[in-house]
């Protein structure tokens, strides 16, 4: 692979559309959750397996189960943007990308400085009271003990994350798939692309300069034009510099 071709195409784009999963913040200090040392591998002990808690019925039937493993897994409040999110900010600002298209729910791009990030799957940063729909912050959740209640209404507060058994925001899926179409540049890093309906969003590019940051092989390694195994914010720190 030439990476001064690809660097030189990235500096002459102004319609780039990067999507990313859990890899883009594992440099931030949080876990995957497929690779041999992610979340899905880090559960042996567990009574039940990460997937089953991350589902609607759990969080229904089980909501004090639920928020033991989220509080302790899913949410990092002390990690910060790394070198991927910081890259993806000045390609922003130069007016060369036009979306940022994740998986994750941390909100870290937001903290970053990104301003259009389209989130997938949500964010633990918003939550809400399922019966009077009052809007809550991540801290509220935090200093809460156990199942956290609503304080005008006493009802059980959600995150703001897409559950397993729970459908992607169509909205959200419409708005990505146009920016997709219209990249000139597809920058896909940090994720495995096994996790449907997300993954397929990435067909719809349909441009030559579609660029795979990943450290393990994916289901799209073949279609894409540029195939990268190297820690992410190296690569997009290197391609924007």
């Amino acid at each position: 692979m030439d990476f001064n071709t690809l660097k030189k195409r990235v500096n002459e784009s102004s319609r780039i559309v990067f999507f990313g999963g859990a890899g883009t913040s594992t440099e931030s200090g949080i876990p995957d959750f497929r690779s041999a040392d992610g979340l899905y591998h880090a559960s042996d002990e567990e009574q039940y397996a990460p997937e089953e808690i991350l589902s609607r019925d759990f969080f229904l039937e089980r909501t004090d189960a639920f928020y033991a493993f989220y509080k302790s897994k899913m949410i990092h409040p002390d990690a910060k943007p790394n070198q991927a999110h910081e890259a993806l900010v000045k390609l922003e600002r130069r007016g060369q990308l036009q979306a940022i298209i994740t998986q994750n729910i941390d909100g870290l791009h937001q903290l970053a400085g990104s301003e259009q990030v389209l989130e997938l799957h949500g964010s633990v940063q918003s939550n809400h009271c399922m019966n009077c729909h009052v809007k809550y912050p991540l801290a509220y959740v935090l200093e809460s003990t156990g199942v956290p209640k609503c304080e005008q209404c006493g009802g059980i507060i959600k995150p703001d994350v897409v559950l397993y058994q729970e459908n992607l925001d169509m909205n959200v899926l419409e708005t990505a798939a146009a920016y997709l179409k219209q990249a000139d540049v597809l920058i896909v890093a940090g994720t495995s692309l096994t996790v449907q309906p997300a993954a397929g969003l990435t067909r719809l590019y349909e441009g030559d300069a579609f660029v795979l940051i990943n450290r393990g092989a994916t289901p799209m390694d073949g279609l894409a034009n540029y195939v990268i195994s190297d820690s992410i914010g190296r690569v997009l720190q290197a391609l924007v510099d």
